[in-house]
C-alpha cells in the first residue's frame, strides 16, 4: 500500500519541486553577490503573466513552439523586471529587504491591471500546456525508472540541467569565484580589481530570469491559467535557499522537502489515505513546515557574509 501511495505522490512532488528548484537557484545566485532578494515571489508572477499572455495569444498560430516561447520570455521579462531591485540595492543602496516587498507588492498589481487591460479579464487561460512523456529505454528501469523517467515534463530536465550548469559556474569557474568573494568580502574583490556593482548586477539578472522560468513553468505544467498569484511559492523557495546552505545540491533537497510537502497539501483529497487527515492541517501543512524548519536549522546556517549589505566603494 505504501508503494502505491509513493508512486501517485511522486509525480506531483516533483511537478511542484520544480518551479521552487529554479527559483531557488535564482536566489542563490542574488544572495552569492550579497544581494538578498526578497521580491522572488513577485519575479515568478512577472514570468507567470508573460509566459500566459504571449502562449495564450500564439498558441493557434504557433502550436508547440508557442509554450517555449513564452518559457523564453518569462525569462527575459523576470530579469528586465529584477533591473528595478538591482538598481534599488546596488546603484541607490536602498535596504534590500524593503525594495523586494515593493517588488512583490507591485508585481502582483501591475500583472492583474495588464491582464484585466489587455484581455478584458485578471485571469488569462491557455489551451494546452506540455505534455508528460516517458523517457525511452530510462523508463524501463526498475522501480527508478517508475519514479523518475514515467510521464515527465520536459521542463524537469531543463531545470536540472540549469542546476548542473550553476554548481559548475558557481565553483569551477573563474566567474564563480568573483560572485561568491562579492558576497563574503566586496572590499577583498574589489581590491582584486573585480567590479563588484557589475557582478551584483549580473546576479541579480540570473535570479529575475529564473525566477520568471519558475512561474512559467508553473504555468505550462499544472496550472494552465494566470491567477495572479503563485501562492507563496517565491517564499517557499527564500526557505529552502536557507535551509540548503546556499549550495545547489542542498536547495535541490530544500526544494524536493518543501515540494512534497505542497504535494501532501494539493492532492490530499485525490488520494484516500489523505483524505481522512483534516483539511485545514493539511492546507497549512507547508507553510507550517517552513516555519520549523527555519526554527530548528537557523542557528546553523551559513549565509553569505556580506548578504543585505549595501556595498560603498568610497568606504573602506
Amino acid at each position: 500500500m505504501w508503494w502505491s501511495l509513493v508512486e501517485q505522490i511522486f509525480p506531483y512532488a516533483i511537478a511542484y519541486t520544480v518551479p521552487l528548484l529554479i527559483t531557488a537557484l535564482g536566489g542563490l545566485y542574488s544572495e552569492r553577490s550579497g544581494v538578498v532578494n526578497i521580491g522572488l515571489e513577485g519575479l515568478m508572477i512577472v514570468g507567470f503573466f508573460t509566459s500566459a499572455f504571449v502562449i495564450s495569444r500564439l498558441e493557434s498560430m504557433l502550436p508547440g513552439t508557442a509554450i517555449w516561447l513564452g518559457l523564453l520570455l518569462a525569462m527575459i521579462a523576470g530579469a528586465l523586471f529584477s533591473l528595478l531591485h538591482a538598481f534599488a540595492c546596488v546603484t541607490l543602496n536602498a535596504n534590500q529587504v524593503i525594495s523586494g516587498t515593493a517588488i512583490n507588492m507591485l508585481a502582483g498589481a501591475l500583472t492583474v491591471y495588464l491582464a484585466r487591460h489587455m484581455t478584458g479579464s485578471g485571469n488569462i487561460l491557455i489551451m494546452n500546456g506540455l505534455i508528460r512523456r516517458n523517457i525511452p529505454v530510462l523508463s524501463q528501469i526498475p522501480i527508478i525508472g517508475r519514479l523518475f523517467f514515467t510521464q515527465t515534463y520536459a521542463t524537469t530536465w531543463v531545470v536540472l540541467a540549469i542546476l548542473l550548469v550553476s554548481w559548475f559556474l558557481l565553483y569551477k569557474t573563474p566567474f564563480g569565484l568573483r560572485l561568491r568573494a562579492c558576497g563574503e568580502h566586496p572590499q577583498a574583490a574589489d581590491a582584486a580589481g573585480i567590479n563588484v556593482y557589475r557582478m551584483r548586477y549580473i546576479a541579480v539578472l540570473i535570479s529575475g530570469a529564473c525566477a520568471g522560468l519558475g512561474g512559467a513553468v508553473i504555468l505550462v505544467t499544472y496550472s494552465g491559467e494566470f491567477n495572479g498569484s503563485v501562492a507563496g511559492l517565491g517564499f517557499l523557495a527564500l526557505a529552502a535557499l536557507i535551509f540548503g546552505q546556499w549550495k545547489p545540491l542542498g536547495i535541490l533537497g530544500a526544494t524536493f522537502f518543501f515540494g512534497l510537502a505542497s504535494t501532501i497539501a494539493n492532492v490530499s483529497q485525490a488520494i484516500p489515505a489523505l483524505a481522512k487527515i483534516p483539511g485545514i492541517l493539511l492546507k497549512n501543512f507547508p507553510y507550517i513546515v517552513t516555519l520549523l524548519v527555519l526554527v530548528f536549522f537557523s542557528k546553523s546556517t551559513q549565509a553569505p557574509r556580506a548578504a543585505g549589505e549595501p556595498y560603498d566603494k568610497g568606504k573602506r
